[in-house]
C-alpha cells in the first residue's frame, strides 16, 4: 500500500461539506480540519502500482467545493 496526504483548500464556507463528502465516499482513511493555508488534510492509501495522480484527479478533484490541492507523497513510516 502507498500512503499519501492531500492538503485541500475549499471554497469559502464549504470545508465541512467537503470533509463529509470525502468521508462518505470512503476516499481517505482520515480527514482532518487544519489551520493555516489549507482547510483540510486527507490521509489516503492506494494499492501499490496505482497512479496517485490519477487517484487524486478522479476521486478528490471530483468533489464539489474543492478549490485547490497539494499532494504529499510518503516513503516510510516510523
Amino acid at each position: 500500500m502507498q500512503c499519501f496526504f492531500v492538503n485541500i483548500k475549499c471554497e469559502l464556507g464549504r470545508a465541512y461539506e467537503v470533509a463529509a463528502a470525502i468521508a462518505d465516499a470512503e476516499i481517505a482513511s482520515e480527514v482532518h480540519s487544519t489551520s493555516g493555508d489549507w482547510d483540510l488534510i486527507a490521509k489516503c492509501y492506494v494499492e501499490d502500482g496505482v497512479d496517485i495522480g490519477h487517484f487524486v484527479n478522479e476521486k478528490i478533484h471530483a468533489i464539489s467545493g474543492i478549490r485547490d490541492t497539494y499532494t504529499i507523497l510518503t516513503f516510510r513510516a516510523f
